[in-house]
């Protein structure tokens, strides 16, 4: 395989760092090719603006269709078009980062502000009656696979189905859902480390036997089922699921899921 690693973690010796570093050496072992995005380390510019599409940027600036022609162009950074060059290298792309606030590092959500433009990774394919653009399930990303590592630091019951923070699988859904599987990416379950903040050495050697066993299945892990937009289950062009898919009972993101 080919693997793409964003990483988004300031500290190189902290568990991201470590995680990161140890999914190099297995993945590399095992005879797949490995490039990483080290986003601290790169010095990341997280903030989109019109810096980004050069004499493609319009006033007052729109931010999607001046991505699109910059984009369309090849005049968009030369930063933002190493990433996409790596996606588009990549059959598998692996973000390690920490749950902060409830959510991804500001760099590393910056990295998709700037990274998924319009014409890239949005604003494709065909508008009809009977397609709405291509997007969850297809895309400029379709075929290749996607897998959230991600370290939290409140124990895992904080994040169950009654947890307080909500679970973990909703929390995670903007991002597998809205931002990997968007563009075509089939997503994974996550690998999620609770209880991050006092990990014990006992405990670290258990996160890192999964770890090297869910890095050594990528290929073979069924990923998660969800419902693909064009293909008979939602009302085009309203985008709502169509009674009746779901089992009885299920609300919220989980409709989303086809069984």
């Amino acid at each position: 395989m080919k693997i793409l690693i964003v990483h988004a973690h300031p500290e190189p010796k902290s568990l991201n760092g470590s995680l990161k570093d140890h999914a190099v050496a297995v993945l590399e072992a095992a005879g797949h090719r490995v490039r990483v995005s080290d986003l601290y380390a790169m010095d990341w510019k997280a903030a989109a603006d019109a810096a980004d599409y050069g004499p493609h940027a319009s006033s007052p600036l729109k931010v999607p269709l001046d991505s699109g022609r910059a984009f369309e162009a090849g005049e968009l950074t030369a930063d933002v078009r190493a990433e996409q060059e790596k996606l588009l290298w990549a059959d598998t792309v692996i973000l390690q980062f920490p749950l902060w606030w409830y959510t991804m590092p500001a760099i590393l959500k910056g990295w998709v502000d700037r990274v998924f433009t319009y014409r890239f990774a949005y604003g494709v394919g065909e508008h009809s009656d009977t397609k709405y653009g291509e997007r969850f399930g297809e895309g400029t990303l379709a075929g290749r696979r996607a897998l959230l590592s991600v370290t939290v630091g409140g124990p895992e019951s904080h994040y169950a189905a009654r947890g307080i923070n909500g679970p973990i699988d909703d929390l995670l859904f903007p991002i597998q859902h809205g931002i990997l599987y968007y563009p075509g990416l089939e997503v994974l379950p996550p690998f999620v480390v609770h209880g991050a903040d006092r990990l014990a050495p006992e405990r670290y050697s258990a996160v890192v036997e999964a770890w090297e066993q869910r890095l050594l299945t990528l290929e073979t892990t069924e990923p998660v089922p969800y419902r693909r937009q064009n293909f008979g289950d939602y009302e085009i062009p309203a985008l709502h699921l169509k009674e009746g898919l779901e089992p009885a009972g299920r609300t919220g993101f989980a409709l989303h899921l086809q069984h």
